[in-house]
Formats: structure tokens, sequence, C-alpha cells
């Protein structure tokens, strides 16, 4: 699938502690196969799943996860939400979406996602139960009250042996969905 709108834009990926994360390494290639320029920002505990080496690797940036990191001379969440054409959190998992939902900016992906004017988009992916409990669900509602794209998880076998929703949304429908956002 060819995004010929991706171009040139400064793709910012937030990427949250989940086992579908090693479906967000197929997605910044895609993005780069796409000549979209992505930086990643990672919570801690999502290099717990996958190094910032790989997305280094992939991306040709530097990768962000510690908001006090003195190597960089910015404020990296608002340099970073400034430079954002489009800001992506994959995999958004609960924790996250509480954060995002309410204000809680206790880390740079969450920071960088309060500090963004650019389209935000959430990839939720986590267990059939927490996807459907009722607070996840209510901030699910909060955050498209605040303007944020929602991809919504796909139902499938999920890490845990269980068939049920909570799936991440496959790549190409991820990808469709920057594209839009950018239209």
């Amino acid at each position: 699938m060819q995004q010929t709108n991706l171009k040139g834009k400064n793709v910012i990926i937030g990427i949250c502690a989940g086992i579908a994360i090693y479906k967000v390494c197929d997605l910044v290639r895609s993005l780069i196969k796409a000549e979209a320029n992505v930086t990643c920002v990672m919570t801690e505990d999502a290099t717990k799943f996958v190094t910032p080496l790989t997305f280094q690797s992939l991306t040709k940036n530097k990768v962000f996860v510690d908001m006090f990191d003195t190597s960089y001379f910015e404020i990296e969440h608002v340099s970073l939400a400034q430079k954002a054409d489009i800001y992506v959190i994959v995999p958004a998992t609960a924790n996250t979406i509480s954060k995002l939902a309410n204000g809680m900016a206790d880390n740079l992906v969450v920071s960088t996602a309060i500090a963004t004017t650019a389209k935000v988009v959430v990839c939720p992916a986590m267990n059939h139960n927490m996807y459907h409990h009722k607070a996840v669900v209510k901030n699910l509602e909060t955050l498209k009250s605040y303007g944020y794209e929602i991809v919504d998880a796909q139902r499938g076998l999920l890490a845990c042996g269980v068939v049920g929703d909570g799936c991440l949304a496959d790549n190409e429908t991820i990808l469709k969905t920057i594209e839009n956002q950018l239209k």
C-alpha cells in the first residue's frame, strides 16, 4: 500500500509496554518506506519488551525514553510535540489511556501527547476484559471528546490465550488512519 501523503511528514510514535509492541516494528518500517520521518518515544516499561536500539536502527533517529535526559538540548516533550505532524500512540495500554484521559503527564509518551497540537491517534491493545472494562471504555470516549482518533482493537487470539477483543489493529488499518488524519 503506497502512502503518498506521508513523504516528509514528521510522525512521532509513542510506544507503550504491551506484547503487541513487536508489531510496531513493522509499522515503523512501513512509515519509513512511505518516506515519513519517524521519531519514537517509549515508556520505560516498553523498553523491557523491545529495546530503543531496535527503533533507533529502523528510524535512524534518537529514541526518547527519559523525560529528564540531559544529553538532549531541548525540553523533549515540548520539542517533540511541536515537531509532530501526527502523534500515534501504539500499542496504547489501559494505563496510558487512563493517564491521557485524566491529564496525568508522568512519562514522556503522555507528556508529549498533552503538549502537542498535532492530530493524535490512539491504537489500543490489551486483554479482552481490560478493553471492555467500564473505566477503559469511558477513558476512550473521553479521548474521542478531546479530538483523538481511536483505532479500535480487533478480535483475535490474545497473548493470554483467550480469543476476544483487544488485538492491536493491523498495520494497514493504522497506516490508513494516519494518512486520513493528515489529509
